[in-house]
């Protein structure tokens, strides 16, 4: 294994602190890398990354990889799993690394004491456990359409109803009217005034 470490403080300095999310994503993204045979410590241009997440693991994940959403190789999907899919383009070879059920809680994880959690426990249990008891690794296949494609904006429409600029093919297409998302499905702001 890399050394850890050097990895976890990259997470602690992107996220503040070091804490279970911070020591899984961290795991995620060595594992990740070291299986499409990308180095960590070095730019990935053809890195693409799916986080399943929107917690700790996934800044851990964007520390360590670089990988950001502005530059379009940072993926967002919102399953609530710690879990991210790895994707070299140039080969197309993706895997996915996820979190296994634990076969014993960490002993820090007492149910019904507050009193016990103990972050520092957890951070070290996690910190050295085996990769097979944490980790599930497999080979997938990921379609990555055009639209989703790291660079310029390919396609680009207006919304009817709204008039926002929408890019890379997120409108919506309501009885034969171009949409945002926001006028077609509602937005989860509120105009005032």
């Amino acid at each position: 294994m890399n050394d850890i470490g050097h990895y976890l403080d990259k997470g602690r300095k992107f996220h503040g602190e070091v804490c279970a999310g911070i020591v899984i994503g961290t795991r995620i993204a060595l594992a990740g890398m070291r299986e499409l045979g990308m180095d960590p410590d070095e730019e990935n241009r053809d890195l693409i990354v799916y986080v399943e997440i929107d917690r700790c693991m996934a800044d851990a994940i964007q520390a360590i990889t670089g990988v950001t959403i502005g530059h379009r190789t940072l993926k967002y999907r919102d399953y609530g799993k710690f879990a991210a899919t790895f994707l070299d383009l140039s080969t197309k070879k993706a895997v996915r690394i996820s979190t296994v059920e634990p076969k014993k809680l960490p002993q820090s994880e007492v149910k019904g004491d507050d009193s016990k959690f103990n972050m520092k426990d957890m951070v070290d249990e996690l910190t050295l456990a085996p990769e097979d008891e944490l980790l599930k690794i497999e080979q997938v296949e990921v379609d990555i359409g055009e639209k989703d494609i790291p660079g310029f904006p390919k396609f680009k429409t207006y919304c009817e109803e709204c008039g926002d600029r929408i890019l890379d093919r997120r409108e919506v297409l309501v009885n034969g009217q171009t949409l945002c998302k926001a006028c077609a499905e509602g937005p989860y702001y509120q105009k005032i005034g």
